[in-house]
């Protein structure tokens, strides 16, 4: 298998997924000659030319409502959202449009539409755009949310959304396009609502979410160094989650640590972790651990900036003390 970095994984879906149906089209803010500000779709205006690699004027909402329109007049658009924060510019699009056509007109119309964005912080693009939004839409019944952590996922459920009649929403780390991962050449998918085994483990079940991976598999290994064992999950996919893998392996190790980017009140790290707590409490030897992000607006300053989302040490940290106990009355 090639290694291909993130970036490419997504640009060999997208291209692969248009070549197979010329119902695929791509539109957004410099997606053509520009190929985004992150070069992720570079390359596709030569082969499909602008009529189906769309730049569009800076209207979010504007090319939002096109999207979903053609969506439902049996065309198969994938929307890119520059960044993620601009998801509040297309929420009615998306969230009382998109989600709720196929409900509302009794199973007769469908949405088959993908919206590719991003998340992350510590790049030092401040407040407005460093956003890690993913709890927002996966709150709306309706749309499937993705979230790859490596250009494996990346492409393989890519390429399962664009397939998908529902409306999917994608988002992707912005520090990881340069990431490389093994990717296989040959046609493959990855199926919605089922979660990676990254590693087994028996004391502790560390699950992060797209970059949050890399964060847990590196605590894993600090972890191993102190005699503590640590499985490593990737729920892939927030809508639908994988509860069954999530759930058997906390009952294998009777402790978890839920890490995800996204703020940490009222957000991706409560939801697991209420479900944890609610189907697996007899398995349980401690509370439930949540690591978000601060409840602040991302500062500018890359000091302040890079304390506000959890770390390696951080997570085998608070793992050493859930092992140990010393969390039980402290939470």
């Amino acid at each position: 298998m090639p290694e291909i970095t993130l970036s490419q994984a997504v640009n060999q879906a997208i291209a692969e997924e248009m070549r197979r149906d010329e119902t695929v089209f791509l539109i957004g803010e410099d997606v053509a000659e520009a190929g985004t500000p992150f070069k992720v779709t570079s390359g596709l205006v030569e082969e499909f030319s602008t009529d189906r690699i769309i730049d569009t004027p800076i209207s979010e909402p504007g090319f939002m409502g096109l999207a979903v329109g053609a969506a439902m007049t049996g065309s198969r658009p994938i929307v890119d959202l520059m960044f993620g924060d601009f998801l509040f510019l297309v929420m009615d699009q998306l969230c009382n449009q998109a989600a709720k056509i196929h409900y509302m007109s009794g199973g007769k119309l469908n949405v088959p539409l993908v919206l590719r964005t991003n998340l992350g912080a510590t790049r030092r693009s401040a407040a407005q755009h460093s956003q890690s939004l993913h709890a927002l839409v996966a709150h709306i019944p309706g749309l499937k949310v993705a979230m790859p952590s490596s250009a494996y996922e990346a492409k393989g459920l890519l390429k399962t959304a664009i397939r998908d009649d529902n409306p999917v929403v994608i988002f992707e780390d912005k520090l990881m396009y340069q990431d490389k991962a093994f990717v296989p050449e040959e046609e493959y998918r990855l199926p919605f609502g089922k979660a990676a085994i990254l590693r087994e483990g028996t004391d502790v079940t560390l699950i992060g979410t797209s970059s949050m991976r890399q964060v847990c598999e590196k605590a894993a290994l600090l972890l191993e160094q102190d005699g503590i064992s640590a499985e490593v999950i990737d729920p892939r996919t927030l809508v639908p989650l994988d509860e069954i893998t999530i759930l058997d392996s906390v009952k294998r190790t009777s402790r978890a640590i839920v890490v995800d980017e996204g703020h940490q009140n009222f957000g991706t790290t409560a939801e697991i972790a209420s479900r944890i707590s609610e189907k697996a409490f007899y398995f349980l030897d401690a509370p439930v651990v949540r690591m978000g992000a601060m409840d602040v607006p991302i500062p500018f300053s890359p000091v302040l900036e890079d304390i506000t989302v959890p770390t390696a040490e951080g997570v085998a940290d608070k793992a050493r003390k859930l092992v140990a106990g010393e969390l039980i009355h402290v939470l």
